[in-house]
């Protein structure tokens, strides 16, 4: 029975993955700052914060009872509307997209390079290519985690480990704060699509292709604007 680990399992794409997973017959141990509606044998539920000073000491626990991990999904993440006059929650957005992925990196990458195999997938954005006023540290974190996950993909192959970052548009989560929501899909979908990515073990995987189309002509604009203004 194979062996995943879901950081941020607890609703969303997380969980919708999560279920997946166990209805094809994987050993699952989740993650997440909330606990979980899934019961099942196969199952494993740990409550944690990837933000929070003890996470990679409680992390280090539960890898090591899981030796022979075949698969890591970074599911966590947050976006919040910039807030100018106070910068509130900018930070922890940081924390949570990106740190908390490389601080789970730090502890899963190195027994999977060890043992020559293992699959660590990260879910970004499409939201990684756009210079955006309305919520800034979530396009930069994203930027970030899709540079260093597709770098990361590269110095990995020859060791027979598999990096994949899954960079998705508009998902029917509590995440998805905008007034206009083109080509949105569900946890289901978006889950569906990353059970796909566990099978072809892409470096990078674009979803939906529709959204990625749109952002070209928004970051088209966005770049004409700010030649404009200079």
């Amino acid at each position: 029975m194979p062996d995943a680990l879901i950081i941020g399992s607890s609703d969303g794409i997380g969980l919708a993955l999560t279920r997946l997973l166990l209805d094809g017959g994987w050993q699952v141990t989740g993650i997440s700052r909330s606990s979980s509606p899934l019961r099942s044998p196969a199952y494993e539920h740990c409550v944690e914060d990837v933000c929070e000073p003890g996470y990679a000491e409680r992390l280090a626990g539960v890898v090591a009872r899981q030796p022979q991990l075949d698969l890591c999904v970074y599911c966590a993440g947050i976006g919040e509307l910039l807030d100018v006059e106070t910068m509130r929650g900018e930070r922890r957005v940081f924390e949570t997209n990106l740190l908390g992925a490389v601080a789970t990196l730090e502890l899963v990458l190195p027994s999977m390079i060890r043992a020559g195999r293992g699959h660590f997938i990260g879910l970004s954005s499409q939201a990684d290519c756009l210079i955006d006023a309305r919520a800034p540290s979530y396009a930069a974190s994203k930027a970030g985690f899709t540079s260093y996950l597709e770098g990361l993909a590269l110095a990995c192959r020859p060791h027979g480990v598999y990096v994949t970052n899954v960079r998705l548009g508009f998902v029917d989560t509590k995440m998805a704060k905008a007034d206009l929501r083109p080509f949105l899909v569900s946890p289901e979908v978006a889950a569906r699509r990353i059970q796909r990515c566990i099978v072809r073990r892409p470096i990078r995987d674009t979803f939906p292709k529709r959204m990625a189309l749109l952002l070209w002509w928004l970051r088209l604009g966005t770049t004409l604007r700010r030649w404009w203004l200079s």
